[in-house]
């Protein structure tokens, strides 16, 4: 992306969406349930932080799969499509493959050792299974997004600029997500990682994501315009799922809820947030490959802070902090400057 073209604000809320994943997973091990899901679990529990992970839960993974759609729009305009899944392969898959054999296993070893089972090598996915479906995203739908980029000024591509200059547009992205729940019956909703309505789900925002940016000032004029509608309904479902279905809502209201948390984030996001800085300069190279470790310290903050006999806020905010430092420090002076390392992160 040129700079002339570059949206400083899809850089920006990659970066954000990266940090509320971390936030999110520090706070899971502040949850009675955390331990079942896989994650080294506090004694002494958090559960108000329950609240604010339960509106969060529904709608970061999505978001995630929308802003990689997004960047794979821009990322088209100046490769063909062995160059896309060359760069895409290199930056993605590889990190994949290489997370999946080294960094997964330390972080497992580091739970298995704090609760005392036997010491195993245990390669997979992991938390990284975001990424193996964004490379099955882009083989599966490079097809269709280039013969959408070379019939831009065809027909369908103008019908779906007129249908998303409307807010009545988005009921067709609603549908479309309504159907795959209606199809697949996820229990619960917000159970991504590794199954099939993750995989589905995430096929579908990545999709319009990329349909977004296609769509130009068309899309991003109107949901500014109608940025206080998206988020007054957004506020209003999750204040009845909380109050109303004590947070067991239908599958279809969530991803009215869900999408229209995102669409509003887009929407302030577009407004306030498209410009350059520093900051994200530096932030938009160092948040991949945080997230590529973060489970590593998050892991071992856990096992040497859970243990002390301090207040549970404290403890959150240390475990918080370490996993914060942790990764920085080693990007700044491990990832960063080490040359044959920085591709295993999906550096240049």
């Amino acid at each position: 992306m040129s700079t002339i073209d570059r949206r400083y604000d899809i850089d920006w809320m990659r970066v954000i969406a990266i940090a509320l994943l971390l936030i999110y997973h520090v706070a899971i091990g502040f949850q009675p349930w955390g331990m079942m899901i896989g994650f080294i679990t506090n004694n002494k529990s958090w559960e108000a932080l329950w609240m604010p992970m339960n509106m969060l839960n529904i709608w970061r993974i999505p978001l995630l799969f929308y802003v990689s759609g997004m960047g794979v729009s821009f990322a088209m305009r100046n490769r063909n499509w062995k160059q896309l899944l060359w760069e895409r392969g290199r930056r993605i898959l590889v990190p994949f493959l290489c997370g999946m054999v080294l960094i997964v296993p330390l972080h497992i070893y580091i739970w298995q050792y704090y609760y005392q089972f036997a010491i195993s090598y245990s390669p997979g996915p992991g938390h990284l299974w975001f990424l193996g479906n964004l490379v099955a995203y882009v083989v599966i739908l490079s097809p269709i997004f280039f013969y959408l980029q070379r019939k831009e000024q065809g027909r369908f591509v103008a019908w779906m600029k007129r249908v998303f200059s409307h807010p009545l547009g988005m009921l067709v992205v609603v549908a479309a997500f309504v159907a795959e729940v209606s199809w697949l019956h996820p229990t619960p909703f917000e159970l991504y990682a590794v199954t099939w309505h993750g995989f589905f789900l995430g096929l579908l925002a990545f999709f319009f994501g990329f349909c977004f940016v296609l769509c130009g000032p068309a899309f991003w004029n109107m949901i500014f315009k109608w940025r206080w509608l998206f988020l007054a309904i957004a506020g209003t479902l999750f204040v009845n799922r909380a109050v109303y279905f004590q947070f067991h809502a239908p599958n279809e209201m969530l991803v009215v809820e869900s999408n229209s948390w995102i669409i509003s984030f887009f929407a302030f996001a577009y407004k306030f947030l498209n410009r350059p800085s520093k900051a994200l300069r530096y932030l938009s190279q160092a948040v991949y490959p945080i997230y590529i470790l973060h489970m590593i310290f998050l892991y071992l903050g856990s096992y040497l802070i859970f243990p002390l006999n301090i207040d549970v806020h404290i403890q959150f905010f240390l475990v918080l902090l370490f996993t914060i430092v942790g990764c920085f420090l080693t990007y700044e002076v491990i990832i960063r400057r080490i040359k044959f390392i920085r591709p295993l992160f999906g550096l240049k």
